[in-house]
């Protein structure tokens, strides 16, 4: 449904108001497609006032152009160095000059999720509107204009296995070089791609010197999977491994249910949560700090919290913490890398909210134009984009630092938003702390220290 333009202007006219209070540093990047995934790549300098870092991001266009995978470089501003009136002074149509486009991939079809490999994030594996998966390595693949008829780049590996189209479900194993799918034909699909990954720098560009434009995706070489996975009844919408373990992984879908694999012991459930949620499942993220704890989010605006020791009763999910601050289906969990305890939620609703499981049952205050009296643990809510937030990911290379994308067909009229972000220290860091600084900064400013 279509939002009303009017109240979309007001919210966002607010939020930019607050922005000198509640950032320490944000990129604001017009897209003139918007896009579906964005991941962070290498970083590639560290500076005094700044960082450089790859960022991936997709291209989702109307056909009038061909669809892309996009390599940019993006600096990044220390905390503490950027001015509080210059980070709030952008223009919404135009391009950040923090973001520049490194290299552009013509993709064989959209590009509808985007992965990088741990072990090497040069390496990612793209979703598109297709049985197969793609491998590519950034660094070897050709830049290309993508005009249009221009044929798609040759992805380096082709992953073959699904029966229908798989177009969001995707996760890079962090321990071994396994790839995990999802699709339309309900099944969870895992490759090992250890001997590719291998020889994909080596052989790269010299098995693109004799290769013409005209390739085809298909003629680049592909591989079968290792195991098919059955339990879910309909469309598999994400799946994530155990942080620990390359054999245990779950997945969740739009009947609503959470499983638990273990390839070790087969290919049907260990562990099947029938009534995760009241509506389709569309994201899934495990804990990297205790390997107990599960985030799902729903289309029934929720985001559950599961401990794995505990999952159901009585056939129905079991959640140990439920936070409800969205107003529309939630589209992608993260739990942050830097807080155990803390996790962001986008949504349908425009809003990024950033989590504190620790202070669910104490009063706090929140970083959000919205709520006076925010929903438990919620503590920040991100109101840059003017529609649904299709994707975030946190930069492990740079802490507390996101970004996040949106689609603003249906507000704007077209295109998409990049934002990279980083909230101010003062709302995330231990309060006594905080305090320790205040009444320093406040002995200073009458003329003695504490």
């Amino acid at each position: 449904m279509k939002k009303d333009q009017s109240s979309v202007e007001a919210r966002y006219t607010q939020w930019k108001s607050l922005i000198p209070c509640l950032y320490d540093w944000l990129a604001n990047h017009n897209l003139v497609w918007p896009s579906l995934s964005c991941r962070w790549g290498p970083q590639l300098e560290q500076a005094t006032y700044k960082t450089r870092q790859r960022l991936y991001l997709s291209e989702q266009t109307d056909g009038t152009v061909p669809n892309t995978l996009v390599i940019a470089n993006c600096e990044i501003v220390k905390p503490r160095i950027a001015a509080a009136e210059h980070i709030s002074q952008f223009n919404e149509e135009a391009r950040s000059p923090f973001v520049k486009k490194y290299k552009t991939i013509v993709h064989p079809g959209e590009v509808n999720r985007i992965r990088e490999l741990p072990q090497n994030n040069n390496i990612v594996a793209t979703h598109t509107d297709s049985p197969e998966l793609y491998i590519w390595d950034v660094e070897t693949q050709p830049n290309r204009n993508a005009a249009l008829g221009a044929h798609p780049s040759r992805p380096d590996l082709v992953l073959t296995g699904h029966q229908d189209n798989a177009e969001f479900a995707l996760s890079m194993c962090p321990t071994e070089p396994f790839v995990l799918s999802g699709g339309k034909d309900k099944l969870v699909v895992l490759w090992s791609i250890q001997d590719h990954i291998a020889t994909l720098a080596e052989t790269g560009s010299n098995s693109r010197q004799g290769s013409k434009p005209n390739d085809k995706a298909k003629e680049g070489p592909s591989i079968g999977p290792r195991c098919i996975f059955r339990g879910h009844q309909d469309t598999v919408e994400d799946v994530q491994f155990c942080p620990s373990s390359a054999q245990e992984f779950c997945s969740v879908g739009d009947d609503s249910s959470l499983i638990l694999w273990d390839a070790r012991v087969g290919n049907t459930p260990a562990v099947k949560v029938e009534k995760a949620h009241v509506g389709d499942v569309h994201c899934v993220d495990w804990s990297p700090h205790d390997i107990n704890f599960i985030l799902t989010g729903s289309a029934d605006t929720t985001v559950h919290m599961f401990d794995r020791r505990n999952l159901s009763s009585g056939g129905v999910g079991f959640p140990v913490h439920k936070f409800e601050g969205h107003d529309a289906a939630v589209l992608c969990v993260q739990w942050c890398p830097e807080k155990s305890s803390v996790f962001g939620s986008s949504a349908e609703d425009g809003f990024l909210n950033i989590w504190d499981i620790e202070r669910v049952g104490k009063a706090s205050s929140s970083g959000s134009p919205k709520a006076q009296n925010p929903p438990p643990g919620l503590f920040f809510q991100h109101a840059g984009h003017r529609d649904k937030v299709v994707d975030f990911q946190w930069n492990s290379s740079d802490p507390w630092t996101i970004a996040s994308v949106s689609d603003d067909c249906g507000s704007t009229g077209g295109g998409g938003t990049l934002q990279i972000w980083r909230m101010i220290d003062l709302l995330y860091r231990p309060e006594e702390e905080v305090l320790a600084e205040l009444d320093k900064y406040k002995g200073q400013i009458l003329g003695y220290v504490p």
